[in-house]
C-alpha cells in the first residue's frame, strides 16, 4: 500500500487516501485506468506506421522517436521484435542512399543496437569530412602562417637593404656586383628603392596589407590564398552586410 500511493499522482492520493486494502487499491487503478490502451493503440499504430528514417537530420532523433513509440505499442500489448525494427529502418532509407542500405543488409544485423551503432558512427565520420572539406575546398592552397609571412618579408629586406645578404654588398660576389667600391654596402637603385617606399607608406599607413588585410606585410609582398582574399575583398564592398 506503502508502495502504490508514493508512486502514484498526488491528486490520486488524496482520493484514495480512504483505501486500505492494496488490492483494492490496485483493481480501482487498474479500472479507471485500462481503457487508456485502447485509445493509445490507434495513434501509436499510426505513428508506427508514419514513422521513417529519412524524416530525420540525426540518428539520435530517430532513435528516440522510434523507442517512444515502441515503447507506447508494448504498454498495449504488440509484440515488436529486432527484425521488425531492423527492417522498419532499412525500407524508410532516402532513395539517394539505396547502395548504402543494401550494403547494411549485406552485413547481416541481428541485433537493432548494432546497426544504430553503425549509423551512429558513420554519422559522425562524415560530420568530420564535411568539417575539414568546408575549413580547406579541394584545389585550394595551405593557409599561410600570419608570423611566417611577416618574418619572411623582414628577412629580405635586411638582406637586401644593409648588405648583408648572400647577394648584394658582399664583396665574395664580385661578378654579380663587379669591383667592391664605396656603394657596394648600399641598395644598388636608391631611387627605385625610395619610391617602393613612398608608395607602400601611401598604400598602408595603418600597417595592414590592403589585399588580405592582414598585419605584418605589405600588397607587394602577400602571399594569402586568393579564397581568403575574395572573401576579404567582399566585405569591403558589402560593408553593411554580415560576411
Amino acid at each position: 500500500l506503502i508502495f502504490l500511493r508514493h508512486h502514484i499522482d498526488d491528486g490520486l492520493k488524496y482520493e484514495y487516501l480512504t483505501v486500505e486494502n492494496p488490492i483494492e487499491l490496485w483493481q480501482n487503478l487498474n479500472d479507471r485506468f485500462e481503457h487508456l490502451k485502447a485509445v493509445v493503440l490507434p495513434k501509436a499504430l499510426d505513428d508506427w506506421a508514419q514513422l521513417r528514417f529519412q524524416d530525420f537530420k540525426t540518428v539520435s532523433e530517430y532513435n528516440s522517436t522510434l523507442f517512444k513509440i515502441v515503447s507506447q505499442l508494448k504498454m498495449c500489448g504488440e509484440v515488436i521484435t529486432e527484425d521488425m525494427l531492423l527492417e522498419k529502418t532499412y525500407r524508410t532509407f532516402h532513395a539517394s542512399n539505396v547502395l548504402l542500405q543494401q550494403q547494411y543488409r549485406l552485413h547481416g544485423f541481428k541485433k537493432y543496437r548494432e546497426l544504430i551503432g553503425s549509423l551512429l558512427i558513420a554519422e559522425q565520420n562524415n560530420e568530420l569530412l564535411l568539417q575539414n572539406h568546408d575549413s580547406r575546398p579541394t584545389g585550394s592552397a595551405p593557409l599561410p602562417e600570419v608570423n611566417a609571412t611577416s618574418s619572411e618579408y623582414r628577412g629580405r629586406g635586411r638582406g637586401c637593404g644593409r648588405g648583408r645578404g648572400r647577394r648584394r654588398g658582399n664583396g665574395r660576389n664580385q661578378n654579380f656586383l663587379g669591383p667592391r667600391n664605396n656603394y657596394s654596402m648600399k641598395w644598388q637603385n636608391s631611387d627605385t628603392e625610395q619610391r617602393q617606399n613612398n608608395a607602400g607608406q601611401a598604400q598602408n599607413k595603418k600597417g595592414n596589407c590592403h589585399r588580405c588585410g592582414m598585419e605584418g606585410h605589405w600588397y607587394r609582398a602577400c602571399r594569402t590564398a586568393k579564397h581568403w582574399v575574395d572573401l576579404y575583398q567582399a566585405s569591403l564592398n558589402e560593408k553593411g552586410k554580415q560576411i
